[in-house]
Protein backbone atom coordinates (compact mmCIF):
# COMPACT_ATOMS: atom_id res chain seq x y z
CA UNK A 1 0.00 0.00 0.00
CA UNK A 2 1.62 3.54 -1.42
CA UNK A 3 -0.99 5.75 0.56
CA UNK A 4 1.17 9.00 1.97
CA UNK A 5 4.71 7.88 1.76
CA UNK A 6 4.89 10.04 4.93
CA UNK A 7 2.48 7.36 7.02
CA UNK A 8 3.66 4.54 5.47
CA UNK A 9 7.02 5.66 5.57
CA UNK A 10 8.24 3.99 2.12
CA UNK A 11 10.47 5.68 -0.23
CA UNK A 12 12.94 5.00 -2.29
CA UNK A 13 16.31 6.50 -3.25
CA UNK A 14 18.73 6.61 -5.94
CA UNK A 15 21.82 6.45 -8.33
CA UNK A 16 23.67 5.56 -5.62
CA UNK A 17 22.13 3.00 -5.65
CA UNK A 18 18.75 2.25 -4.64
CA UNK A 19 16.71 -0.24 -2.60
CA UNK A 20 13.79 0.22 -0.56
CA UNK A 21 14.31 3.62 1.63
CA UNK A 22 12.73 5.50 4.11
CA UNK A 23 12.21 9.60 3.88
CA UNK A 24 15.09 10.98 2.06
CA UNK A 25 15.73 14.87 2.63
CA UNK A 26 16.90 17.28 -0.02
CA UNK A 27 18.16 21.07 0.47
CA UNK A 28 18.80 22.95 -2.63
CA UNK A 29 20.22 26.93 -2.63
CA UNK A 30 20.93 29.22 -5.22
CA UNK A 31 23.74 30.82 -6.59
CA UNK A 32 23.05 34.13 -4.86
CA UNK A 33 22.09 32.78 -1.88
CA UNK A 34 25.52 30.83 -1.21
CA UNK A 35 28.66 32.52 0.41
CA UNK A 36 30.54 31.85 -2.72
CA UNK A 37 28.22 31.65 -5.64
CA UNK A 38 28.04 27.75 -6.22
CA UNK A 39 24.34 26.91 -6.53
CA UNK A 40 23.77 23.66 -4.38
CA UNK A 41 21.71 20.61 -4.09
CA UNK A 42 21.90 17.92 -0.87
CA UNK A 43 20.57 14.25 -0.83
CA UNK A 44 20.32 12.50 2.56
CA UNK A 45 19.05 8.65 1.38
CA UNK A 46 17.50 7.15 3.82
CA UNK A 47 16.94 3.31 3.98
CA UNK A 48 16.81 0.42 5.71
CA UNK A 49 19.13 -1.81 4.95
CA UNK A 50 19.76 -0.21 1.97
CA UNK A 51 23.58 -0.60 0.75
CA UNK A 52 24.48 2.85 -0.67
CA UNK A 53 27.54 3.14 -3.38
CA UNK A 54 28.72 5.40 -6.72
CA UNK A 55 27.11 4.19 -9.49
CA UNK A 56 29.12 5.51 -13.04
CA UNK A 57 27.67 5.67 -16.62
CA UNK A 58 30.73 6.86 -19.30
CA UNK A 59 29.69 8.96 -21.92
CA UNK A 60 28.50 6.65 -25.21
CA UNK A 61 27.13 7.26 -28.72
CA UNK A 62 24.54 4.57 -29.97
CA UNK A 63 23.24 3.24 -33.30
CA UNK A 64 19.43 4.40 -34.44
CA UNK A 65 17.53 1.85 -33.38
CA UNK A 66 19.35 0.84 -29.85
CA UNK A 67 16.88 0.40 -27.38
CA UNK A 68 17.42 0.86 -23.62
CA UNK A 69 16.15 -1.72 -21.25
CA UNK A 70 14.51 -0.22 -18.23
CA UNK A 71 14.68 -1.96 -14.64
CA UNK A 72 12.92 -0.78 -11.73
CA UNK A 73 15.64 0.91 -9.44
CA UNK A 74 14.34 -0.16 -6.19
CA UNK A 75 12.92 -3.66 -7.42
CA UNK A 76 15.05 -4.82 -10.21
CA UNK A 77 11.64 -5.61 -12.16
CA UNK A 78 11.97 -5.50 -15.56
CA UNK A 79 9.74 -2.72 -16.83
CA UNK A 80 10.27 -2.79 -20.57
CA UNK A 81 12.50 -0.75 -22.68
CA UNK A 82 13.22 2.56 -24.83
CA UNK A 83 15.01 4.23 -27.25
CA UNK A 84 18.19 5.15 -26.84
CA UNK A 85 19.24 8.93 -27.45
CA UNK A 86 22.37 9.16 -29.83
CA UNK A 87 24.51 10.74 -27.47
CA UNK A 88 24.28 9.93 -23.66
CA UNK A 89 26.99 11.67 -21.21
CA UNK A 90 28.84 10.80 -18.46
CA UNK A 91 27.47 10.52 -15.38
CA UNK A 92 28.29 10.22 -11.50
CA UNK A 93 26.41 9.22 -8.93
CA UNK A 94 23.88 12.31 -8.66
CA UNK A 95 26.09 14.49 -11.32
CA UNK A 96 26.76 14.58 -14.82
CA UNK A 97 30.30 15.88 -16.54
CA UNK A 98 27.76 19.17 -17.16
CA UNK A 99 27.42 20.49 -13.62
CA UNK A 100 23.67 18.60 -13.54
CA UNK A 101 22.68 17.22 -10.63
CA UNK A 102 19.26 15.52 -10.20
CA UNK A 103 18.15 14.01 -6.22
CA UNK A 104 15.04 13.59 -5.02
CA UNK A 105 12.60 12.92 -1.70
CA UNK A 106 9.67 10.36 -1.98
CA UNK A 107 6.00 11.55 -1.28
CA UNK A 108 3.82 9.50 -2.16
CA UNK A 109 0.66 11.16 -3.02
CA UNK A 110 -2.70 9.63 -3.78
CA UNK A 111 -2.17 6.10 -4.50
CA UNK A 112 -4.82 5.49 -6.70
CA UNK A 113 -2.40 7.76 -9.54
CA UNK A 114 -0.07 5.08 -9.40
CA UNK A 115 0.35 3.33 -13.28
CA UNK A 116 0.73 -0.10 -13.13
CA UNK A 117 1.49 -0.14 -16.69
CA UNK A 118 4.02 2.39 -17.31
CA UNK A 119 7.39 2.05 -18.08
CA UNK A 120 10.01 4.29 -16.53
CA UNK A 121 10.56 4.39 -12.71
CA UNK A 122 11.42 7.46 -10.94
CA UNK A 123 15.35 5.91 -10.48
CA UNK A 124 15.67 5.22 -13.99
CA UNK A 125 14.24 8.67 -14.81
CA UNK A 126 17.15 10.64 -12.94
CA UNK A 127 19.57 8.67 -14.46
CA UNK A 128 18.07 8.71 -18.12
CA UNK A 129 17.67 12.95 -17.37
CA UNK A 130 21.47 13.12 -16.27
CA UNK A 131 22.83 10.94 -19.12
CA UNK A 132 20.65 13.59 -21.92
CA UNK A 133 20.40 16.93 -20.47
CA UNK A 134 23.11 19.61 -20.28
CA UNK A 135 21.30 22.19 -18.37
CA UNK A 136 18.25 21.68 -15.54
CA UNK A 137 15.59 22.76 -18.01
CA UNK A 138 16.78 20.44 -20.30
CA UNK A 139 16.62 17.95 -17.49
CA UNK A 140 12.95 18.71 -16.91
CA UNK A 141 11.91 18.55 -20.47
CA UNK A 142 13.81 14.88 -20.57
CA UNK A 143 12.06 13.89 -17.48
CA UNK A 144 8.61 14.88 -18.36
CA UNK A 145 8.14 14.11 -21.98
CA UNK A 146 9.55 10.51 -21.31
CA UNK A 147 6.94 9.48 -18.78
CA UNK A 148 4.41 11.06 -20.97
CA UNK A 149 5.50 8.78 -23.76
CA UNK A 150 6.52 5.75 -21.89
CA UNK A 151 4.32 6.20 -18.83
CA UNK A 152 5.47 6.74 -14.80
CA UNK A 153 5.78 3.76 -12.97
CA UNK A 154 6.28 5.27 -9.55
CA UNK A 155 4.10 6.84 -6.85
CA UNK A 156 4.41 11.11 -6.50
CA UNK A 157 7.81 12.40 -6.36
CA UNK A 158 9.73 15.61 -5.26
CA UNK A 159 12.77 16.17 -7.68
CA UNK A 160 15.73 18.98 -6.85
CA UNK A 161 17.30 19.89 -10.24
CA UNK A 162 20.52 22.19 -10.80
CA UNK A 163 22.85 23.63 -13.00
CA UNK A 164 25.42 26.29 -12.31
CA UNK A 165 22.97 28.69 -12.66
CA UNK A 166 19.14 27.60 -11.60
CA UNK A 167 17.81 25.42 -9.28
CA UNK A 168 14.49 23.94 -9.21
CA UNK A 169 11.78 21.83 -7.82
CA UNK A 170 10.00 19.43 -9.84
CA UNK A 171 6.73 17.65 -8.29
CA UNK A 172 4.83 15.00 -10.51
CA UNK A 173 2.65 12.17 -9.62
CA UNK A 174 1.02 9.64 -11.90
CA UNK A 175 -2.77 9.60 -13.73
CA UNK A 176 -3.56 5.99 -12.37
CA UNK A 177 -3.99 2.31 -14.49
CA UNK A 178 -5.12 3.05 -18.18
CA UNK A 179 -3.58 6.77 -17.87
CA UNK A 180 -0.70 7.50 -19.62
CA UNK A 181 1.56 9.89 -18.17
CA UNK A 182 1.88 12.55 -15.30
CA UNK A 183 0.73 15.79 -13.85
CA UNK A 184 3.49 18.05 -12.76
CA UNK A 185 4.90 21.35 -12.00
CA UNK A 186 8.33 22.66 -11.25
CA UNK A 187 9.30 25.67 -9.95
CA UNK A 188 12.77 27.64 -9.89
CA UNK A 189 13.82 28.41 -6.66
CA UNK A 190 14.97 32.34 -6.82
CA UNK A 191 18.84 32.78 -6.90
CA UNK A 192 18.97 34.54 -3.48
CA UNK A 193 16.88 31.71 -1.89
CA UNK A 194 16.43 28.50 -0.65
CA UNK A 195 14.19 25.80 -0.29
CA UNK A 196 13.93 21.86 1.15
CA UNK A 197 11.93 19.15 0.63
CA UNK A 198 11.33 16.08 2.96
CA UNK A 199 8.70 13.87 1.72
CA UNK A 200 5.76 15.69 1.60
CA UNK A 201 4.73 18.01 -1.71
CA UNK A 202 6.30 21.16 -0.86
CA UNK A 203 4.62 23.15 -4.25
CA UNK A 204 1.31 24.21 -3.18
CA UNK A 205 0.53 27.22 -4.66
CA UNK A 206 2.22 28.52 -8.20
CA UNK A 207 1.90 32.00 -10.58
CA UNK A 208 0.47 30.56 -13.43
CA UNK A 209 1.28 33.48 -15.67
CA UNK A 210 5.55 33.22 -14.61
CA UNK A 211 6.33 31.33 -17.89
CA UNK A 212 9.57 31.77 -17.35
CA UNK A 213 10.16 30.04 -13.73
CA UNK A 214 7.01 27.82 -13.30
CA UNK A 215 6.57 25.31 -15.76
CA UNK A 216 3.60 22.83 -15.85
CA UNK A 217 1.62 20.12 -17.70
CA UNK A 218 -1.55 21.89 -19.13
CA UNK A 219 -3.66 19.21 -17.40
CA UNK A 220 -2.32 19.78 -13.63
CA UNK A 221 -5.67 21.69 -12.49
CA UNK A 222 -8.20 20.26 -14.72
CA UNK A 223 -7.01 16.43 -14.07
CA UNK A 224 -7.76 17.86 -9.97
CA UNK A 225 -11.21 19.24 -10.95
CA UNK A 226 -11.60 15.76 -13.06
CA UNK A 227 -10.94 13.38 -9.94
CA UNK A 228 -12.72 15.47 -7.63
CA UNK A 229 -9.56 16.91 -6.07
CA UNK A 230 -10.03 20.36 -6.68
CA UNK A 231 -13.05 22.74 -6.69
CA UNK A 232 -11.74 26.72 -6.58
CA UNK A 233 -10.55 29.41 -9.00
CA UNK A 234 -7.48 28.49 -10.63
CA UNK A 235 -5.58 31.21 -8.50
CA UNK A 236 -5.99 29.18 -5.51
CA UNK A 237 -4.60 25.76 -6.94
CA UNK A 238 -2.43 24.02 -4.60
CA UNK A 239 -0.27 20.99 -6.05
CA UNK A 240 0.29 19.61 -2.90
CA UNK A 241 -3.62 19.59 -1.23
CA UNK A 242 -4.88 17.91 -4.34
CA UNK A 243 -2.72 15.59 -5.00
CA UNK A 244 -0.89 14.59 -2.16
CA UNK A 245 -3.13 15.80 1.10
CA UNK A 246 -1.29 16.36 4.02
CA UNK A 247 -1.91 14.38 7.89
CA UNK A 248 -0.18 13.60 10.77
CA UNK A 249 2.78 11.94 9.15
CA UNK A 250 3.53 14.39 6.29
CA UNK A 251 3.65 17.58 8.72
CA UNK A 252 5.58 15.78 11.66
CA UNK A 253 7.67 13.55 10.27
CA UNK A 254 8.75 15.40 6.40
CA UNK A 255 7.66 18.81 6.90
CA UNK A 256 9.08 19.43 10.31
CA UNK A 257 12.39 18.20 9.05
CA UNK A 258 12.13 21.06 6.56
CA UNK A 259 10.90 23.40 9.14
CA UNK A 260 14.57 22.35 11.21
CA UNK A 261 16.62 23.55 7.63
CA UNK A 262 14.58 26.82 7.37
CA UNK A 263 14.91 27.76 11.22
CA UNK A 264 18.85 27.37 10.44
CA UNK A 265 18.97 30.27 8.07
CA UNK A 266 15.37 32.17 8.52
CA UNK A 267 14.42 34.58 10.94
CA UNK A 268 11.21 33.79 12.65
CA UNK A 269 10.40 30.20 11.63
CA UNK A 270 8.42 29.82 14.61
CA UNK A 271 5.46 30.92 13.10
CA UNK A 272 5.39 27.75 10.82
CA UNK A 273 5.18 25.43 14.38
CA UNK A 274 1.71 24.91 13.69
CA UNK A 275 1.98 24.38 10.31
CA UNK A 276 4.83 21.39 10.79
CA UNK A 277 3.51 19.85 14.17
CA UNK A 278 1.18 17.55 12.69
CA UNK A 279 -1.50 18.56 14.51
CA UNK A 280 -2.95 21.69 12.98
CA UNK A 281 -4.02 20.08 9.41
CA UNK A 282 -5.72 22.59 7.00
CA UNK A 283 -5.87 25.54 9.66
CA UNK A 284 -2.84 26.22 10.26
CA UNK A 285 -0.26 29.04 7.81
CA UNK A 286 0.87 27.10 5.14
CA UNK A 287 4.91 27.61 4.89
CA UNK A 288 6.41 29.13 2.14
CA UNK A 289 8.31 26.82 -0.86
CA UNK A 290 11.62 28.91 0.00
CA UNK A 291 12.74 31.72 1.91
CA UNK A 292 15.89 34.47 1.27
CA UNK A 293 18.07 33.31 3.89
CA UNK A 294 19.57 35.66 6.73
CA UNK A 295 23.27 35.25 5.64
CA UNK A 296 25.15 34.08 2.94
CA UNK A 297 25.46 29.88 2.86
CA UNK A 298 28.40 28.19 2.70
CA UNK A 299 29.19 24.91 1.98
CA UNK A 300 30.46 23.29 5.35
CA UNK A 301 27.56 24.65 6.76
CA UNK A 302 25.01 23.38 4.27
CA UNK A 303 27.42 19.71 4.98
CA UNK A 304 25.95 20.59 9.24
CA UNK A 305 22.34 21.18 7.80
CA UNK A 306 22.39 17.34 6.82
CA UNK A 307 23.60 16.19 10.13
CA UNK A 308 20.84 18.65 11.90
CA UNK A 309 18.76 16.62 15.13
CA UNK A 310 16.37 19.83 15.99
CA UNK A 311 18.84 20.35 18.27
CA UNK A 312 17.48 23.68 20.34
CA UNK A 313 14.12 23.11 18.84
CA UNK A 314 10.73 22.37 20.50
CA UNK A 315 11.12 18.77 18.80
CA UNK A 316 15.00 18.71 19.99
CA UNK A 317 14.97 14.66 21.34
CA UNK A 318 18.58 14.70 23.09
CA UNK A 319 16.81 15.65 26.78
CA UNK A 320 14.54 13.31 27.07
CA UNK A 321 14.37 9.31 28.48
CA UNK A 322 14.25 7.99 24.66
CA UNK A 323 18.29 9.33 24.16
CA UNK A 324 19.49 6.75 26.81
CA UNK A 325 22.01 7.14 29.07
CA UNK A 326 24.40 8.73 26.52
CA UNK A 327 22.23 11.18 25.09
CA UNK A 328 21.55 9.86 21.59
CA UNK A 329 19.84 11.94 18.71
CA UNK A 330 18.51 8.84 17.69
CA UNK A 331 15.51 6.38 18.25
CA UNK A 332 15.15 3.12 16.97
CA UNK A 333 12.74 2.15 14.59
CA UNK A 334 9.43 2.09 13.58
CA UNK A 335 8.66 5.52 13.95
CA UNK A 336 5.33 5.14 15.65
CA UNK A 337 4.94 1.89 18.22
CA UNK A 338 1.70 1.11 20.80
CA UNK A 339 1.26 1.47 24.48
CA UNK A 340 -1.63 -0.19 26.37
CA UNK A 341 -3.66 0.14 23.28
CA UNK A 342 -2.47 3.47 22.20
CA UNK A 343 -0.09 5.14 19.56
CA UNK A 344 2.73 7.15 19.98
CA UNK A 345 5.56 8.44 17.42
CA UNK A 346 9.45 9.02 17.23
CA UNK A 347 10.56 12.19 15.85
CA UNK A 348 12.49 11.95 12.33
CA UNK A 349 15.49 14.19 12.27
CA UNK A 350 16.98 15.56 9.27
CA UNK A 351 20.38 13.27 10.00
CA UNK A 352 19.55 9.41 10.78
CA UNK A 353 21.02 6.47 11.18
CA UNK A 354 19.56 4.38 8.27
CA UNK A 355 21.23 6.47 5.69
CA UNK A 356 22.87 4.79 3.03
CA UNK A 357 24.65 7.68 1.68
CA UNK A 358 24.49 11.40 1.49
CA UNK A 359 26.13 13.99 -0.71
CA UNK A 360 25.96 17.60 -1.46
CA UNK A 361 26.21 18.74 -5.14
CA UNK A 362 28.46 22.15 -5.82
CA UNK A 363 27.72 23.86 -9.23
CA UNK A 364 30.13 26.80 -10.33
CA UNK A 365 29.83 28.20 -13.25
CA UNK A 366 32.61 30.15 -13.31
CA UNK A 367 34.68 27.20 -13.75
CA UNK A 368 34.99 24.99 -16.32
CA UNK A 369 32.72 22.19 -16.22
CA UNK A 370 35.16 19.25 -15.42
CA UNK A 371 36.33 21.50 -12.66
CA UNK A 372 33.14 23.11 -11.21
CA UNK A 373 31.35 20.33 -10.42
CA UNK A 374 31.44 18.53 -7.54
CA UNK A 375 29.62 15.60 -5.41
CA UNK A 376 30.78 15.75 -2.02
CA UNK A 377 29.69 12.01 -0.86
CA UNK A 378 29.58 9.98 1.78
CA UNK A 379 28.60 6.25 2.86
CA UNK A 380 25.96 6.27 5.95
CA UNK A 381 24.77 8.86 8.37
CA UNK A 382 25.91 12.32 7.75
CA UNK A 383 26.59 13.12 11.12
CA UNK A 384 29.25 10.20 11.13
CA UNK A 385 31.51 10.77 8.48
CA UNK A 386 33.40 13.19 6.48
CA UNK A 387 32.13 14.47 2.86
CA UNK A 388 34.84 13.27 -0.08
CA UNK A 389 35.32 15.40 -3.24
CA UNK A 390 34.18 13.40 -6.22
CA UNK A 391 34.47 15.51 -9.02
CA UNK A 392 31.88 15.17 -11.99
CA UNK A 393 34.54 14.78 -14.52
CA UNK A 394 35.62 11.52 -12.86
CA UNK A 395 35.64 8.70 -14.59
CA UNK A 396 36.60 6.13 -12.17
CA UNK A 397 34.69 5.07 -9.07
CA UNK A 398 36.84 5.24 -5.93
CA UNK A 399 37.23 1.44 -4.74
CA UNK A 400 36.12 2.20 -1.78
CA UNK A 401 32.35 3.53 -2.52
CA UNK A 402 31.84 0.89 -5.38
CA UNK A 403 30.46 -2.64 -4.12
CA UNK A 404 33.97 -4.72 -4.81
CA UNK A 405 33.59 -7.54 -2.62
CA UNK A 406 30.55 -5.89 -1.13
CA UNK A 407 27.19 -5.52 -0.65
CA UNK A 408 24.17 -5.12 1.76
CA UNK A 409 25.01 -8.61 3.59
CA UNK A 410 28.75 -8.80 2.96
CA UNK A 411 31.19 -7.21 5.29
CA UNK A 412 34.43 -5.64 3.49
CA UNK A 413 37.43 -3.47 5.29
CA UNK A 414 37.37 -2.13 2.17
CA UNK A 415 34.63 -0.75 1.65
CA UNK A 416 33.62 2.61 3.56
CA UNK A 417 29.78 1.42 3.89
CA UNK A 418 30.67 -1.09 6.22
CA UNK A 419 33.42 0.59 7.95
CA UNK A 420 31.61 4.08 8.35
CA UNK A 421 28.67 1.72 9.42
CA UNK A 422 31.21 0.06 11.75
CA UNK A 423 32.28 3.11 13.42
CA UNK A 424 29.12 4.57 13.81
CA UNK A 425 27.50 1.36 15.42
CA UNK A 426 30.31 1.40 18.22
CA UNK A 427 29.28 5.35 18.54
CA UNK A 428 25.33 5.14 18.46
CA UNK A 429 24.92 3.42 22.10
CA UNK A 430 27.59 5.30 23.93
CA UNK A 431 26.65 8.65 21.90
CA UNK A 432 27.53 11.54 24.14
CA UNK A 433 31.29 9.62 25.43
CA UNK A 434 32.28 8.71 21.84
CA UNK A 435 30.85 10.95 19.31
CA UNK A 436 33.64 13.39 19.92
CA UNK A 437 36.21 11.45 18.64
CA UNK A 438 34.46 10.17 15.97
CA UNK A 439 33.89 14.46 15.31
CA UNK A 440 37.15 15.52 15.64
CA UNK A 441 38.02 13.18 12.80
CA UNK A 442 35.00 14.10 10.86
CA UNK A 443 35.88 17.65 11.23
CA UNK A 444 39.81 17.47 10.53
CA UNK A 445 39.20 15.42 7.49
CA UNK A 446 36.61 17.07 6.02
CA UNK A 447 37.78 20.69 6.54
CA UNK A 448 41.20 19.99 5.23
CA UNK A 449 39.40 18.72 2.06
CA UNK A 450 37.82 21.98 1.82
CA UNK A 451 40.78 23.99 2.11
CA UNK A 452 42.45 22.11 -0.04
CA UNK A 453 40.34 22.60 -3.01
CA UNK A 454 41.39 26.07 -4.05
CA UNK A 455 45.02 24.97 -4.31
CA UNK A 456 43.75 21.52 -6.00
CA UNK A 457 41.57 23.34 -8.56
CA UNK A 458 44.15 25.95 -9.24
CA UNK A 459 46.56 22.96 -10.65
CA UNK A 460 43.61 21.51 -12.52
CA UNK A 461 42.88 24.46 -13.74
CA UNK A 462 46.70 25.28 -15.26
CA UNK A 463 46.38 21.69 -16.75
CA UNK A 464 42.90 22.00 -18.34
CA UNK A 465 44.33 25.38 -20.17
CA UNK A 466 46.57 22.96 -22.33
CA UNK A 467 45.34 19.55 -22.29
CA UNK A 468 41.82 18.89 -20.74
CA UNK A 469 42.25 15.29 -20.69
CA UNK A 470 44.85 15.96 -18.36
CA UNK A 471 43.09 17.86 -16.33
CA UNK A 472 40.55 15.23 -15.94
CA UNK A 473 42.94 12.85 -15.27
CA UNK A 474 44.53 14.25 -12.31
CA UNK A 475 41.00 15.19 -10.56
CA UNK A 476 40.03 11.55 -11.39
CA UNK A 477 43.03 10.62 -9.01
CA UNK A 478 42.67 13.67 -6.68
CA UNK A 479 38.76 11.99 -6.11
CA UNK A 480 40.42 8.78 -5.69
CA UNK A 481 42.98 9.04 -3.21
CA UNK A 482 40.70 11.55 -1.19
CA UNK A 483 37.87 8.89 -0.93
CA UNK A 484 40.85 6.20 -0.10
CA UNK A 485 42.40 8.76 2.62
CA UNK A 486 39.35 8.89 4.26
CA UNK A 487 38.79 5.09 4.31
CA UNK A 488 42.10 4.82 5.96
CA UNK A 489 41.45 7.06 8.30
CA UNK A 490 38.25 5.66 9.48
CA UNK A 491 39.66 2.56 10.12
CA UNK A 492 41.94 4.31 12.69
CA UNK A 493 39.38 5.81 14.09
CA UNK A 494 37.70 2.48 14.72
CA UNK A 495 40.76 1.01 16.01
CA UNK A 496 41.07 3.65 18.28
CA UNK A 497 37.48 3.48 19.48
CA UNK A 498 37.62 0.34 20.78
CA UNK A 499 40.75 0.60 22.47
CA UNK A 500 39.72 3.59 24.24
CA UNK A 501 36.13 3.00 25.47
CA UNK A 502 36.55 -0.85 25.72
CA UNK A 503 34.30 -2.68 28.08
CA UNK A 504 32.66 1.08 29.12
CA UNK A 505 35.75 2.23 30.38
CA UNK A 506 38.09 5.45 28.90
CA UNK A 507 41.41 4.87 28.73
CA UNK A 508 43.27 8.04 29.90
CA UNK A 509 45.26 10.27 26.93
CA UNK A 510 47.64 12.93 27.39
CA UNK A 511 49.03 14.87 24.26
CA UNK A 512 47.15 11.82 21.60
CA UNK A 513 48.46 9.06 23.53
CA UNK A 514 47.56 6.83 26.24
CA UNK A 515 48.75 6.89 29.47
CA UNK A 516 51.24 4.19 30.81
CA UNK A 517 52.68 2.60 33.95
CA UNK A 518 56.61 3.19 35.11
CA UNK A 519 56.18 -0.65 34.41
CA UNK A 520 54.65 0.07 30.57
CA UNK A 521 50.96 -0.88 30.99
CA UNK A 522 48.20 1.28 31.12
CA UNK A 523 47.04 3.32 33.42
CA UNK A 524 44.09 2.27 35.06
CA UNK A 525 41.38 3.45 33.40
CA UNK A 526 38.35 5.91 34.07
CA UNK A 527 34.79 4.43 35.14
CA UNK A 528 32.29 7.26 34.04
CA UNK A 529 29.11 5.77 35.09
CA UNK A 530 25.93 7.36 34.65
CA UNK A 531 25.83 10.57 33.27
CA UNK A 532 24.07 13.39 35.71
CA UNK A 533 20.95 13.52 33.88
CA UNK A 534 20.28 10.06 33.99
CA UNK A 535 20.93 9.20 37.37
CA UNK A 536 17.77 10.95 38.37
CA UNK A 537 15.99 9.21 35.49
CA UNK A 538 16.84 6.33 36.90
CA UNK A 539 16.17 7.10 40.41
CA UNK A 540 12.84 8.54 39.21
CA UNK A 541 11.92 5.15 37.86
CA UNK A 542 13.52 3.03 40.39
CA UNK A 543 12.34 4.86 43.66
CA UNK A 544 14.53 3.65 46.83
CA UNK A 545 15.15 0.15 45.09
CA UNK A 546 19.01 1.20 44.42
CA UNK A 547 19.11 3.38 47.47
CA UNK A 548 22.31 2.24 49.84
CA UNK A 549 21.10 2.19 53.53
CA UNK A 550 22.98 4.80 55.51
CA UNK A 551 25.78 3.44 58.47
CA UNK A 552 23.75 3.72 61.70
Amino acid sequence: MIKQITTAAIALCTLVWATPSTACTNFLVGKKASADGSTFITYNADSYGMFGRLVYYPAAQHAPGTMRQIYDGDTNEHHGQIAEAPVTYSVMGNINEHQVAITETTFGGREELVDTAGIIDYVSLMAIALQRSKTAREAIAVMTSLVQEYGYASSGESFSIADPNEVWILEMIGKGSGRRGTVWVAVRIPDDCIAVHANQSRIHKFDLKDKRNVLYSKDVISFARERGYFKGKDADFSFSAAYAPADFGSQRYCDARAWSFFNRWVDGMDRYLDFVDGKHIGTAEVMPLYFKPNRPVTLKELMMSNRDHYEGTPFDITHDAGAGIYEAPYRPTPLSFEVDGKTYFNERPISTQQSAFTVVAQLRGNLPNAIGGILWFGNDDPNMIAYTPVYCCADRVPPCYDKINANDITFSWDNAFWVCNWVANMTYPRYSQLFPSVEAVRDRLEDGYIARQADIEKQALALYETSPAEARKFLTDYTVETAQNMLGEWKKLGEYLIVKYNDQAVKKEKDGKFLLTPDGLAVPPERPGYPEQYRRILIRETGNRYLVPEKK
